[in-house]
């Protein structure tokens, strides 16, 4: 890899790939925590002591930082970045979010490019699906391929659109992981977690999703009243056990005001059906 690669923010996402890359000192890397300058020497990339010093020259930035520090970053870095350089803002934040930042960055005279990481960078790491956007988007994937990422797809030329596959895929991801929680603590409590579960075991489809989506929203449709004045006997069943309905409350509102509503859609990208993505 020839080109200059600058990380900022080096928690697990920027040492787990710069330990995978090897990307050693054709890298190097800012933390605002000074305690991770012993996990950037691990690594093998040059700990800058500014953030300044970490970007100067870089043609590629990658921002992994925390979700509330993505803009903020982006608007106080964007001056000090070369220019035409590719800032890669792989953080979880809305699709404005990033347009916002992206005012900055090439307000600045580089290139900001919105990626979406739809995995866990553990295991998967230089594996880890990468979803790219924005008028940069093919530059980006070439420059992410070269350093060593193994899974980069382009999804268009508009900031936002790969955070907003991201972010609205998350609804459905955690979701289910907040659903799974609030029905396994009241399984326990009224201990039928063996039955619960066979019982989901039993009932379980292979579907596609862009058919289970279809099929749910049509029972809503159709039966978003009858379901949601169930769904209050369920939420009045969690009172019982003294698990707050929080995710069941929600259910019972949104049933109610999907009834009789369509939601047409169709699938833009045929091939989309047999692309399956690792769960974040």
């Amino acid at each position: 890899m020839e080109r200059t690669l600058a990380l900022i923010g080096f928690g697990e996402a920027g040492s787990t790939f710069a330990k995978a890359a090897g990307w050693e000192s054709q890298a190097s890397a800012f933390d605002i925590d000074p305690a991770r300058h012993a996990a950037m020497e691990e690594a093998g990339v040059m700990a800058a002591a500014t953030a300044d010093s970490a970007l100067g020259g870089a043609g590629l930035v990658l921002s992994l930082v925390t979700a509330d520090s993505a803009l903020p970053v982006a608007q106080e870095h964007a001056a000090m970045l070369a220019p035409g350089a590719l800032f890669c803002d792989m953080n979880s934040v809305a699709p404005d979010t990033k347009r916002a930042a992206a005012l900055a960055v090439e307000a600045a005279g580089a290139r900001y490019v919105d990626v979406a990481v739809l995995a866990p960078v553990n295991p998967a790491r230089l594996k880890v699906p990468l979803l790219v956007s924005g008028p940069a988007a093919q530059d980006a994937a070439a420059a992410l391929q070269e350093a060593g990422f193994t899974n980069v797809r382009v999804v268009g030329d508009d900031v936002g659109r790969a955070s907003a596959i991201k972010m609205i895929r998350s609804i459905m991801v955690k979701g289910v992981e907040a659903l799974t929680a609030e029905m396994m603590l009241a399984a326990t409590r009224a201990g039928v977690v063996e039955e619960v579960l066979s019982s989901l075991d039993a009932s379980e489809k292979g579907d596609s999703w862009f058919t289970r989506a279809a099929y749910n929203v049509e029972r809503m449709t159709t039966h978003g009243l009858r379901r949601a004045a169930e769904m209050e006997e369920s939420a009045k069943t969690l009172i019982g056990l003294g698990v707050e309905p929080l995710m069941t409350t929600g259910t019972v509102a949104r049933q109610r005001s999907q009834a009789g509503h369509t939601i047409p859609f169709e699938s833009t990208t045929p091939m989309a059906a047999n692309t399956k993505e690792p769960a974040e």
